[in-house]
């Protein structure tokens, strides 16, 4: 490693983005090369915000020298994590996961490069490594070596358990497989560090036992925090849910405004967070006020937009975005879908076509709260319906709160 590339360590913790570590000797162990991995379960056939904190850590090492191994679990994805779950996760078919697994590894090779260089990150799945084992193999080699009083003990376990709603063999099982995961990588690909989210530090550090006891290995594990508002809220959720990193289910213009809005005292910690900008910019953006926030907002928006979905998106959604805000013409950056108006149609249908409300409850609480606008008019009656007469340049401009613009377009009668 050369002399001026930056220690893993230090670029995290810069940045906020160490929770725990399992040895006080893992800055040092950062100073040199090493293979580090990070699992990701296809469990959706795109990664969200949550995902994205470690997608950004694998990019960091692979900067600082290091050589990124991003495992998709095929496997894994087949049992379900119990962490931080109340119920069983829905059983996917083979079928889902493999798709789901192509998709989710696509988006993290937009931001960390997969390559056949020294750094170059690698993209496995443990199936490739589970599939082939015997239940009896497992046994000896795994179940011999771990404790069902360690495993009863671990904080993906003790809530169900505590709650009396139980958990079943399968998920129970969860741990050892992601353990076994760790143990492989160490001894098939010299992997000797894994990072993750900071609710999965129970299994991560069973994981460093397991290949200490079946391979002799010296491995460690970082976990980073889960991200939260100033205001201590979830982060990466909205009103429509949670916001995702594939443009069909959380649109490029819908990304970039959840950006473009988030809380001035969040700023700072989200471009730390989620942008590869240097630190002593962040600290002049972050300091900045009134004009000068905005512009900090408006960094941000762009900056994880364009990692995430490409320069052109980003720039799209940008100046789409500054025209619709301004009263301009809106183009094909806000999100739009069309609407036949050949009979008036109810605000609130118009409020769940656009994704702005799951029901018409909450539609309507939405309206009588003043915060649903048609072009700039403010919708004051739940029961406001908008026919042919309100289309003004051949569609319908729905906005609700400050953040969110759906543009409806109107086909021509007789079209």
């Amino acid at each position: 490693m050369a002399e001026d590339t930056p220690n893993l360590y230090d670029v995290l913790e810069a940045r906020g983005l160490v929770a725990q570590c399992t040895d006080a000797g893992i800055r040092e162990r950062l100073g040199s090369p090493v293979t580090l991995y990070c699992g990701f379960d296809p469990t959706a056939d795109s990664l969200h915000l949550g995902h994205l904190v470690p997608v950004m850590a694998l990019a960091h090492a692979q900067r600082c020298g290091h050589k990124p191994l991003a495992l998709v679990g095929g496997a894994t994805a087949r049992v379900g994590d119990p962490s931080g779950k109340n119920t069983a996760r829905r059983m996917l078919s083979p079928e889902e996961i493999d798709a789901n697994a192509l998709a989710i590894g696509e988006q993290i090779g937009r931001i960390v490069r997969f390559d056949d260089s020294p750094t170059g990150a690698k993209l496995v799945n443990n199936l490739d490594w589970i599939a082939g084992l015997t239940w009896l193999d497992f046994l000896r080699d795994v179940g011999s070596r771990v404790s069902v009083n360690r495993m009863v003990g671990m904080e993906s376990v003790k809530p169900r358990l505590a709650e009396g709603s139980g958990i079943s063999f399968l998920e129970f099982s969860y741990m050892l497989l992601q353990a076994y995961d760790f143990a492989h990588l160490g001894a098939e690909h010299g992997c000797t560090v894994q990072i993750g989210g900071q609710d999965q530090w129970g299994n991560i550090v069973f994981g460093t036992e397991l290949g200490r006891k079946m391979h002799g290995l010296d491995l460690a594990a970082l976990t980073m925090p889960l991200i939260t508002k100033a205001d201590g809220r979830k982060f990466g959720k909205t009103e429509a849910g949670a916001v995702w990193l594939d443009a069909e289910r959380t649109p490029v213009f819908d990304f970039f405004q959840f950006w473009r809005n988030a809380d001035d005292g969040d700023v700072g910690r989200l471009l730390r967070y989620f942008t590869f900008l240097p630190i002593d910019e962040i600290e002049a953006l972050e300091t900045a006020s009134g004009a000068g926030i905005n512009a900090a907002k408006a960094r941000l928006a762009y900056e994880v937009t364009r990692l995430v979905h490409g320069e052109p998106a980003a720039a799209a959604a940008r100046d789409g975005a500054a025209k619709a805000f301004a009263g301009g013409a809106v183009d094909d950056a806000v999100p739009h879908g069309p609407l036949d108006l050949a009979s008036p149609v109810g605000v609130v249908e118009l409020m769940k076509r656009a994704g702005f409300a799951k029901s018409n409850g909450e539609a309507r609480r939405l309206i009588q709260g003043g915060g649903v606008r048609i072009h700039g008019d403010k919708v004051a009656d739940p029961m406001a319906e908008v026919s042919a007469g309100d289309a003004r340049g051949g569609h319908v401009l729905l906005r609700a709160g400050k953040k969110r613009l759906y543009r409806f377009d109107v086909a021509e009668a007789g079209s």
